[in-house]
């Protein structure tokens, strides 16, 4: 499953092997993702309708740095990780008793202790739970215990709403998870840069399309505090003028979202903000994930430029009556032109 943002690339230290030190990129997308086959799927308290918030539908650039060390793969052979009982999708929180905050320091970790048993704190789910392993000396002359890790992400996904009351705003409609191992990224820190979009892959029955486009890793517009199944969040200082203009608008609760017409705000070309006519085919109210509606895309202009929906797009917020109902979140890889659609009242209670 890919989720509809899109044109993430890892940034240094994204990918490390322990074990010989090499490096390795991969892509990773946060926006609508495909579904395969006929719907396979690709990875947008208070009453909600009393909020006014300002859809956006702006690309924002992302960086998201993990809390401890994700691990992401496992060398062959026997090695130390797999003799300690380390496992994929394992987060190293520490090593002997020291934070680890960083693929680097973590290795560096490793070269003070030499072959010395060293304990290693692990998260696995929910649970917590302490594993000893002997590092070994490669022919490199480097200690390592034979595991893949990542510590951050980087990439470019759709900004959805932004609160004028309290600075906050919410984007892509579903998490970033680590392409590996396909668990969400546990989070730290992180926050969102400028973005432009320069070209558009589209897409067509089969293969998803995306959005191409740049992002500055220098200029932090705003800050990131969640990572969540349905989007990430944080929050604007009160000085940004971007977005802060934009007509804010009543929040719809999901019993108010019906079949039929509505209209998605995407950036699909340079800093441009477009409206698009969309049709919502089915309201799912008891989807336990981001995918909450069957949405169909109607406009013309939407399909020449790009197909359908194109990873990238994930967070592209949904309009209808008046109100923000939703944002997109998921495209049908065979059918581009048809996706999923998370509530806003289901990113709003993540935000909470």
């Amino acid at each position: 499953m890919k989720g509809v943002i899109g044109l993430y690339e890892l940034v240094e230290n994204a990918k490390r092997l322990l074990r010989g030190g090499a490096a390795l990129a991969l892509a990773f997308l946060l926006c609508a993702g495909p579904m395969a086959g006929a719907a396979e799927v690709i990875p947008g308290g208070a009453d909600p309708s009393a909020r006014m918030l300002i859809p956006v539908g702006h690309t924002v650039g992302i960086k998201l740095f993990s809390r401890g060390v994700l691990v992401v793969k496992l060398s062959d052979g026997g090695t130390p990780a797999k003799e300690c009982g380390l496992k994929t999708g394992d987060v190293i929180v520490k090593c002997g008793g020291v934070t680890v905050s960083s693929t680097e320091q973590f290795q560096s970790l490793l070269q003070k202790g030499g072959e010395t048993v060293t304990n290693l704190q692990v998260r696995r789910g929910s649970e917590n739970m302490t594993l000893s392993v002997e590092p070994e000396q490669n022919e490199q002359g480097t200690y390592s215990i034979g595991a893949w890790i990542r510590d951050s992400m980087a990439g470019i996904g759709t900004m959805t709403y932004y609160d004028p009351a309290t600075g906050a705003f919410g984007a892509l409609g579903h998490g970033i998870t680590d392409t590996d191992t396909a668990l969400l990224m546990p989070f730290a820190s992180g926050s969102i840069l400028p973005s432009t979009v320069k070209a558009v892959k589209k897409g067509a029955a089969g293969e998803a399309g995306e959005l191409r486009g740049d992002f500055d890793l220098t200029t932090d517009l705003g800050s990131l505090n969640a990572n969540t199944a349905n989007g990430i969040f944080g929050s604007l200082p009160g000085d940004t003028e971007t977005w802060q203009s934009g007509v804010a608008l009543p929040v719809a609760s999901a019993g108010e979202v019906k079949e039929g017409p509505a209209t998605i705000l995407s950036n699909v070309e340079g800093d441009t903000v477009q409206s698009y006519d969309v049709e919502i085919l089915k309201v799912l109210p008891d989807a336990a994930d981001s995918r909450n509606m069957v949405i169909s895309v109607t406009d013309p202009d939407l399909i020449a430029a790009t197909g359908g929906i194109v990873q990238g797009m994930s967070g592209s917020p949904i309009l209808q009556n008046g109100k923000l109902v939703g944002a997109v979140t998921h495209v049908l890889l065979n059918d581009p032109t048809k996706g999923y659609g998370i509530f806003i009242e289901n990113m709003l209670s993540a935000a909470n």
